[in-house]
């Protein structure tokens, strides 16, 4: 018990704090766990040894990780992007299998090397693209749906070759009963738990909802992803395919989002389990040995996928920039990769001194990807001449509609809320010209007459193009801060002192954005609460014209009043930004606090970052206290900070 407690210890402590360097690196934590696993796994620091308990239990995260790509399975989004999955997808891991096969064929190893190594590689990570393809806003781009596509077909792909890398273990008349036993046992499953599933399921499903206990629907979870990956092992079929026909199972049932939020705490920390004892399995030494092999294989595997990628890209109509931005982007390899690596079979076919080369390659490819997708633009311009015409021409275009046009509006962002502005600009004749990245929705947009053109508004010569010079203001119209402050930054070089307007999701970041110049900043649950608050005032009598004095006071303190808020049971703790939210505490001084008999001047919570927003003495509520004001027992302090700054502020106040 003192051992497993220790090694569990180890474990968190480090993974926290690489994850966290990671974070602030703007890295994709997987590969930090992978480093984790790598720097204390039994081949450096060897403080946890690679044991099959360790190994079983990562197992795990492989199951919840197929349970989440079921869940995400969509049979509307497949025919919607049929072209680019069934088509680019299919022919980028089978070309890739394909050339990887003829490779070892040709260094004298065996076909079924070959094929593992092939399904291996052509894996991309949808972890790290995903991640980083949203946070450049191009998932709706040109290559960022080919990109999509590509990886939703490598994700689909994974079930057969977790069924065929077992198989190609045994003899060659072994190896056909094998993928026909595992076919027809497959197909039988399958069928089975589609026609079955949906009747048992959304009964049983509704009844344990109704009982409205979280822990009780989360064990019904738990029971169904598990027994269905039990079963799928029963027939002797990998725990991977039954979780993935469950996450099915569920995506077809109202509690699919539901279902998602509570899996996912799961889903990670298994995960990352996952991905340490990956890390586990490579030996420094020997790839530090083998160095040479190592970087010709890493060399090999960008180049190849690059060039494959790009090259069947091409063949399927995308424009030469387009396609070398998918090839790069995928060029590395992806977390699947490593599942199928880990599998036992596929060790038994590679050999151990191969494994370690092609698992740190993988690693490296892994390591680079970010920085490869961070610097693709470059080597875009650079090898692909059309790229500057089509550039130039997409320029031209822009300029073109405001060559003419002064005292102009532009629209970063032409979503529901740019739309929605730009029908009331039309209304009173505001010029404007709105900037998108999502080809599809421009051409609806622009075939309707509508004055919108394709273009990065995060990129310099676009924002001079559409007349940054001439424009009477710019609003941001999509709510992503790190965006915003590059184009923020952008507008003030080209226009110092240009109207800038920017939306945003919350108060969190209204500081951050008029110190970067924004002009206004609109935070929109702020804004719906205002809203909200105009119409019932109206409606319990209060004069209009207070009610436009509230709110533009409200609007004019920069929304202080509404900055804060007290946190319930009910509030979702799984934001990443929580942490930065103003919260309300409130404090009751009892008998024997530190603050009782002193003013708020002397308590000096403004030192912890804390502000008292009122002061409840008895039934008397005093809004923003005079800090002279003599503190006693039985006031209730109601302070506004962060959640960390709180404490320490909750604890001056009554411990000193």
């Amino acid at each position: 018990m003192h051992d497993t407690l220790e090694l569990s210890l180890i474990l968190l402590a480090v993974a926290v704090v690489v994850v966290v360097v990671f974070r602030l690196l703007r890295l994709p934590a997987l590969i930090g766990y992978l480093c984790v696993g790598i720097v204390i796994g039994p081949h450096a620091l060897a403080w946890i040894p690679d044991e099959p308990d360790t190994r079983s239990l990562a197992q795990f995260g492989v199951v919840f990780l197929m349970f989440a790509i079921g869940l995400d399975f969509s049979l509307p989004r497949l025919l919607s992007m049929r072209r680019i999955v069934f088509g680019l997808g299919s022919a980028q891991v089978l070309s890739v299998i394909a050339v990887v096969e003829l490779l070892c064929l040709a260094g004298g190893l065996s076909w079924r090397v070959g094929i593992v190594l092939g399904g291996t590689l052509a894996m991309s990570s949808t972890a790290i693209l995903g991640k980083m393809l949203s946070e450049r806003l191009e998932l709706n781009s040109q290559h960022g749906r080919q990109v999509m596509g590509v990886l939703l077909l490598q994700d689909l792909a994974v079930v057969p070759l977790l069924l065929l890398v077992p198989a190609l273990s045994g003899s060659a008349q072994q190896l056909a009963q094998d993928l026909t036993s595992a076919s027809v046992k497959a197909a039988v499953l399958l069928v089975l738990v589609l026609n079955l599933g949906q009747r048992i399921l959304k009964p049983w499903f509704h009844l344990v909802a109704r009982q409205k206990s979280p822990e009780l629907f989360m064990l019904n979870l738990l029971l169904f992803t598990l027994g269905l990956a039990w079963l799928s092992g029963q027939l002797g079929l990998s725990y991977a395919l039954g979780a993935f026909l469950a996450g099915m199972l569920i995506s077809e049932t109202p509690y699919r989002y539901q279902v998602e939020n509570d899996i996912r705490p799961f889903q990670d920390v298994l995960l990352g389990l996952f991905f340490v004892t990956v890390g586990m399995q490579l030996n420094p030494a020997e790839v530090a040995g083998h160095a040479v092999a190592v970087a010709l294989a890493l060399l090999g595997l960008v180049l190849l996928k690059t060039g494959l990628t790009a090259g069947l890209a091409r063949l399927f109509g995308a424009e030469p920039g387009t396609a070398l931005r998918v090839g790069l982007a995928l060029c590395a390899a992806g977390e699947f990769g490593l599942v199928l690596l880990s599998q036992p079979a596929a060790k038994q076919l590679i050999g151990p001194h191969l494994e370690q080369v092609v698992l740190a390659a993988m690693i490296l490819s892994m390591l680079a990807a970010p920085f490869i997708l961070e610097h693709s633009e470059p080597l875009v311009r650079r090898f692909s001449r059309s790229e500057w015409m089509a550039r130039a021409m997409a320029l031209h275009n822009i300029a073109a509609r405001t060559l003419t046009v002064d005292r102009h509006v532009v629209l970063c962002g032409y979503g529901r809320s740019g739309q929605s502005l730009a029908r009331l600009l039309e209304q009173e004749q505001v010029p404007f010209i709105a900037l998108d990245l999502d080809p599809q929705r421009v051409k609806e947009a622009a075939a309707a007459g509508e004055s919108v053109v394709f273009g990065d508004a995060g990129r310099r010569e676009v924002l001079a193009a559409a007349g940054v010079k001439r424009a009477a203001a710019l609003v941001v119209c999509h709510a992503d801060t790190r965006s915003a402050l590059r184009i923020l930054e952008l507008a003030h070089e080209l226009r110092p002192g240009l109207p800038v307007v920017v939306r945003t999701r919350d108060e969190t970041d209204i500081d951050q954005l008029r110190e970067a110049g924004a002009s206004e900043v609109v935070p929109e649950i702020v804004e719906g609460s205002l809203m909200l608050a105009s119409h019932v005032l109206m409606l319990t009598g209060v004069p209009f014209n207070r009610v436009l004095r509230r709110i533009r006071e409200t609007r004019e303190s920069r929304y202080s009043q509404f900055r804060g808020f007290f946190r319930g049971a009910t509030d979702d703790a799984g934001d990443i930004r929580d942490g930065l939210q103003l919260r309300l505490h409130s404090v009751t001084l009892e008998s024997g606090a530190n603050a009782v008999g002193r003013t708020l001047e002397e308590m000096a919570l403004a030192q912890l970052r804390v502000e008292v927003t009122a002061v409840r003495r008895r039934t008397v509520r005093e809004r923003e206290p005079d800090p002279s004001m003599q503190l006693a027992v039985g006031d209730v302090l109601v302070l506004r900070g962060l959640e960390s700054d709180l404490g320490a502020a909750e604890s001056r106040i009554v411990d000193g």
